[in-house]
């Protein structure tokens, strides 16, 4: 990849138009600077441990880390076969699926929260919930069963002899009823009694308010992650008898963890301050729908500013924190150069 640096200024026009530009650019750096200040110095260390001994705070943290983490699994799952389709395929109507997946980047966030409201509160919506409420595990395992499936057609394709098996059109379901057969039953059980209860107003809307919004960026990031590497080395694959899977796992999968890496950062961070869609669709519940974001309305709309600054700086250190990790182990672990 070529250096698009400039050479070092070679006269005083020069130096005078990067100063220019610095200037220019660096207002917007200064203005991060001084909110960041601004929420630092207006609280002090008694009033951040106070606010972290709050039980409302606690569980907020906690369904906050658990609800991004889950929606952030949900959204490479998604975002990894789609970018590389959107990518390296040209299939009838990609342009409209291409402007699609650009919808909840541009809407207002509120938009999609009341979108998402109302398709659960029309009849199909309403039967569907109706039927979660009472099957919500069983839904799940039959719907990780399927994609299990899908998984294991599309990528079980590894060096063993039972791993060939099990990427198959035969094999993979039949990999898919032993699961099922052996750890299905007990784990709808185990969804059912966690998972016992409706969507709308409830811990399942969350990560789906997250997952509607985050999911789009993650796309993003992995459709120009595959158009960034050459599609020589995987053609060259498929020369040597590779199948397209194949292909795919063992050559172009692994040129792109940087990519996938920078979508979890994306996708994470994204997940944490989201805020619109989870108060409509979600509601701003104490000790049940309260992520951190809404905790941070929930102690303004009380005049609780320490708290709520509290929790404000306490997402930002978390979002940095996770941002500088991603970048620092995306470079260690890149093989695109």
């Amino acid at each position: 990849m070529s250096d698009a640096r400039l050479p070092p200024p070679a006269d005083m026009s020069d130096r005078a138009f990067l100063a220019g530009m610095a200037i220019l650019g660096g207002s917007y750096v200064v203005l991060i600077i001084a909110l960041l200040t601004a929420n630092m110095f207006h609280t002090s260390f008694k009033d951040l441990k106070l606010a972290f001994q709050s039980e409302q705070i606690q569980y907020a943290i906690k369904l906050s880390v658990i609800s991004c983490t889950v929606t952030t699994i949900l959204a490479l799952w998604v975002a990894v076969p789609l970018g590389y389709l959107l990518a390296r395929t040209r299939f009838p109507g990609r342009e409209v699926v291409d402007t699609i997946l650009d919808i909840p980047i541009v809407l207002p966030p509120l938009v999609i929260g009341l979108s998402l409201l109302i398709l659960f509160t029309t009849i199909p919506g309403k039967a569907f919930e109706r039927v979660t409420n009472q099957h919500m595990g069983e839904l799940l395992t039959y719907f990780v069963l399927p994609l299990v499936t899908a998984a294991l057609i599309a990528f079980g394709c590894t060096r063993s002899t039972l791993g060939r098996f099990a990427g198959t059109l035969f094999g993979a379901p039949v990999v898919a009823l032993i699961l099922h057969v052996s750890v299905g039953e007990a784990l709808a059980e185990t969804l059912q009694d966690r998972l016992h209860t409706r969507i709308t107003y409830a811990i399942p809307s969350v990560i789906l308010a997250q997952f509607a919004v985050a999911t789009a960026f993650a796309v993003r990031t992995m459709t120009v992650t595959f158009q960034q590497i050459s599609p020589r080395t995987e053609q060259v694959a498929l020369t040597l008898g590779c199948s397209r899977s194949q292909a795919f796992w063992w050559v172009t999968l692994p040129q792109a963890r940087r990519g996938m890496l920078t979508a979890a950062t994306l996708a994470w961070a994204r997940s944490l301050g989201e805020f619109g869609p989870i108060l409509i669709f979600s509601g701003a519940t104490r000790m049940k729908t309260e992520v951190l974001s809404t905790s941070v309305f929930l102690e303004l709309s009380i005049g609780n500013l320490n708290a709520a600054i509290a929790v404000s700086i306490l997402m930002i250190a978390v979002a940095v924190a996770v941002l500088v990790l991603m970048r620092v182990f995306g470079l260690r672990g890149a093989s695109i150069v």
